[in-house]
């Protein structure tokens, strides 16, 4: 799911580049969208791309490439691209999905896994067995095997993970620098983390200034999934 502000900077992008080839400038979307400040622009660049509808290309300044769009702008705004995009069904019940076809009904929700609690704070003990079910809209996951988890701690609140959240995981043991992981710590603690490289080390960096980076070599840490969503309840 969407916010308006994601719904409408994703589709500025995707038409600007229809129109020209060329994604828009950042003070471009910043007046677009009517945002005071570039930071908010980033801010939701940042959640389309961990929420997979856009890539960022690297070593190429403005590069953005529009990946996929939600189903309820899908009839208007084709991607013109050569993968181009299909939605997603629910495949069993272990939060797996695959490409729907055109001769198939219309998608349903996918059950993914409550695997227990994570940290975004002090780490707390590693991934729980599962707790219970969420039923989530497959254009929210994409391909692969997923499973969510409850957020505690206030560590990544610049990154608009709050405490009380739900992440949805990817399943995966690699990710980017930069990507924002489930990381298991000597085998025994799990947290929420963006990852850094740093030579042979490994870095899990907090999006709060009152948390320190915490640094580690390889052999210390094992990726157990990437973030590509979270859900919130009011």
């Amino acid at each position: 799911m969407l916010t308006r502000k994601q719904y409408d900077l994703l589709r500025f992008i995707h038409e600007r580049l229809k129109e020209t080839g060329v994604p828009p400038s950042f003070d471009e979307m910043k007046e677009a969208l009517d945002l005071r400040s570039k930071s908010g622009i980033h801010r939701l660049i940042t959640a389309l791309e961990e929420r997979g509808f856009i890539r960022r290309l690297p070593n190429r300044a403005r590069a953005l490439e529009v990946v996929r769009l939600p189903e309820s702008v899908a009839p208007g705004l084709a991607v013109q691209s050569g993968r181009g995009f299909s939605p997603s069904v629910i495949e069993g019940s272990l939060g797996k999905v695959r490409p729907v076809t055109d001769e198939e009904p219309e998608s349903q929700p996918v059950s993914v896994p409550v695997m227990g609690r994570i940290a975004a704070g002090t780490p707390i003990s590693a991934i729980q067995a599962r707790s219970h079910t969420l039923h989530v809209p497959p254009e929210m996951l994409g391909m692969g095997e997923h499973f969510a988890l409850e957020v505690r701690g206030d560590s990544m609140i610049e990154a608009g993970i709050l405490d009380g959240d739900t992440v949805l995981i990817r399943k995966c043991d690699s990710a980017e620098t930069g990507d924002i992981v489930v990381a298991l710590v000597d085998d025994e603690e799990a947290t929420l983390k963006r990852l850094r490289r740093k030579g042979a080390s490994i870095a899990l960096e907090a999006a709060n200034p009152s948390y320190e980076t915490r640094i580690f070599g390889p052999d210390r840490v094992r990726i157990q999934g990437r973030l590509i969503g979270l859900m919130r309840r009011y």
